[in-house]
């Protein structure tokens, strides 16, 4: 299972998404370990990063984090736009504009169970949302690039994007979610990826019975 995140960026000492990464790495949730991967806030060579991520550890799902500053939730992100408009430079200075994929399909779709994960996060009281705007900046990218990757496997692993908020010495506020609330979210998230990966296992072995 391939957990993404993003190092700091926008002047911003610490981004969530990593801590996150390196506190579910080689952790193992419904049987499968987790493989935590840090990914630079640089555009130029992103699509071969995520495509040699994805071909290298073949995983059974894919789940990326980034951190929207403005967000106060864990949002689930259900589609990503074949754009790019920054609003501020990445880590290399590049301001951005235009398709992420030349010849690629308008919007993806996320492949994983979004229901299923929003019903289990409001089950255990972690405010939660989805979202049909993933943004124009390098989380919408990498939803899309990974997405993409995802889908030239056979079979093709689910895919998508969490969007996390601040932490609370990040935001100023108690009211912010802590990262072990974080850790937590995204550990009911990978679950619930899995236990869908091995039901479609289940029944695709089934319909081949005679």
């Amino acid at each position: 299972m391939l957990l993404t995140g993003f190092e700091p960026y926008g002047g911003h000492d610490i981004n969530p998404s990593t801590e996150i990464v390196r506190a579910l790495d080689g952790a193992t949730i419904m049987g499968m370990r987790v493989t935590g991967r840090i990914l630079p806030v640089i555009y130029d060579g992103m699509a071969e990063r995520v495509q040699a991520l994805i071909d290298e550890e073949s995983p059974r799902a894919v789940i990326c984090l980034g951190l929207d500053p403005g967000e106060w939730a864990i949002r689930l992100e259900r589609v990503a736009a074949n754009a790019l408009d920054f609003e501020i430079a990445d880590n290399a200075g590049e301001i951005l504009q235009g398709p992420v994929a030349k010849d690629g399909a308008d919007i993806l779709h996320s492949t994983l169970p979004l229901e299923e994960i929003e019903a289990r996060l409001r089950a255990e009281n972690i405010p939660v949302r989805g979202s049909d705007d993933a943004g124009r900046y390098l989380c919408n990218a990498v939803m899309y690039l990974a997405l993409s990757a995802a889908a030239r496997r056979t079979p093709p692993p689910p895919c998508g994007f969490i969007h996390l908020p601040f932490l609370p010495k990040q935001a100023g506020t108690d009211a912010s979610l802590t990262l072990e609330t974080m850790v937590e979210a995204v550990r009911i998230a990978i679950t619930a990826t899995m236990e869908g990966c091995q039901t479609n296992s289940r029944n695709s072995v089934f319909s081949t019975l005679p």
